[in-house]
């Protein structure tokens, strides 16, 4: 599995390197990097394994890797910046500040519902292609003149891809930026939402295990939550059907997240391409006010949502546009009550705590899932809250 787990974790978060180490020895990690901030202090930062099985390129330090929806919380930052910066009510209809999107039973729709999954634009009604989604405009003017799936407000269900758009779609108009462009300025500097070339050539290449790895079942039940099998029945057939609301939604726009054109692309939603280090970095100086404001911070991660998703047909909960603890991001009993951030598509997590003032970020390049018995991000969070 490549070269050994490097870095350093401090001797009280010894147990997150045990978990790390364990996670490569049991082939469960091809290559990943794994980063903790306690306050301002980096107690851990670890990686190991292989960047590309095909070449036997090792994991370095500053390998980024595409982190998929963890990208949604930056984007989600990003929106409530500009909000806040140009004085937009979150609570007040959008076509205040997009006109366009007032139409065809969107009027009023707020900004909140944008952010907490709520606007009834999952999915995309016509095909969008690679090339179509490197234009946010073109992809906002697309969004806006959809009629929603539901009347807005009324539910929530996940909007996989579209969600980068809509949110993204604040920052375009105020700053005339897109999300990439605004994080990299005011976010972090290495937090790539359409990465350069440079960044490209050093990214870790996303990987899939064997096919009898990949088989979904009901899993065993952790802190007194489980999955029935009626319920992993009903997600399979979904998953199954190409027209079914969430399938509609990850694959539109359609593309390999290895693809160069893709990775350039900056889809605001699940683009973006980073290291486990800067990413934790970012959740670091989020829970320390230095991004927003703490008030506007806690009113964020306030619950807006919760119950049965009816794009993912599993419980989710939202505040704007960061996932709260629920069946969709599973984190051990410690962290339920005061973590928030967004899990990625084959495992990845951004998670932030400010009331125990703690920054987490895990990024593999094995794309693993939570029905299949994926534990890696459980775990080190699990050895990470035992050390506090």
């Amino acid at each position: 599995m490549g070269g050994r787990v490097q870095g350093h974790a401090d001797p009280a978060f010894r147990a997150v390197r045990d978990v790390f180490e364990a996670s490569f020895a049991d082939g469960q990690n091809l290559g990943a990097g794994v980063a903790v901030y306690a306050g301002d202090r980096l107690v851990v930062d670890l990686w190991g394994g292989l960047a590309d099985s095909g070449t036997g390129r090792e994991w370095e330090r500053e390998t980024p890797c595409i982190a998929f929806s963890c990208t949604k919380a930056v984007t989600a930052t990003a929106a409530l910046r500009v909000a806040d910066e140009y004085g937009v009510d979150l609570d007040a209809p959008v076509g205040e500040w997009w006109p366009e999107f007032a139409c065809a039973g969107k009027e009023a729709t707020t900004t909140a519902h944008l952010l907490s999954h709520r606007a009834g634009l999952p999915a995309f009604h016509r095909t969008v292609s690679a090339a179509d989604a490197a234009d946010a405009e073109a992809m906002a003017a697309v969004l806006a003149e959809q009629t929603p799936e539901w009347e807005p407000g009324t539910r929530h269900g996940y909007h996989a891809m579209t969600f980068g758009w809509l949110a993204g779609e604040l920052v375009r108009r105020h700053t005339d930026s897109t999300v990439g462009e605004y994080t990299r300025r005011h976010l972090g500097a290495d937090l790539h939402i359409g990465a350069p070339a440079a960044i490209r050539e050093q990214a870790a290449r996303s990987e899939y295990p064997p096919a009898t790895q990949q088989v979904w079942s009901d899993p065993e039940p952790l802190d007194a939550v489980s999955f029935d099998a009626a319920t992993v029945t009903r997600l399979i057939e979904s998953f199954r059907d190409p027209q079914s609301m969430i399938m509609r939604g990850v694959g539109n726009p359609a593309g390999s997240f290895n693809d160069p054109q893709v990775q350039a692309g900056g889809w605001p939603a699940v683009g973006l391409i980073t290291t486990a280090r800067a990413l934790a970095g970012f959740y670091r100086d989020l829970v320390r006010g230095k991004l927003l404001r703490p008030e506007l911070l806690r009113h964020a991660v306030r619950e807006q949502v919760r119950g049965v998703d009816t794009a993912l047909q599993l419980e989710s909960a939202f505040g704007l546009g960061f996932m709260l603890p629920s069946q969709n991001m599973m984190v051990p009993k410690a962290a339920r009550a005061t973590a928030f951030g967004h899990p990625g598509a084959g495992g990845s997590i951004g998670l932030g705590d400010i009331d125990n003032d703690l920054a987490i970020a895990f990024i593999p390049n094995l794309r693993r899932d939570w029905l299949a018995r994926d534990r890696r991000a459980y775990r080190l969070i699990e050895a990470v809250y035992a050390a506090l």
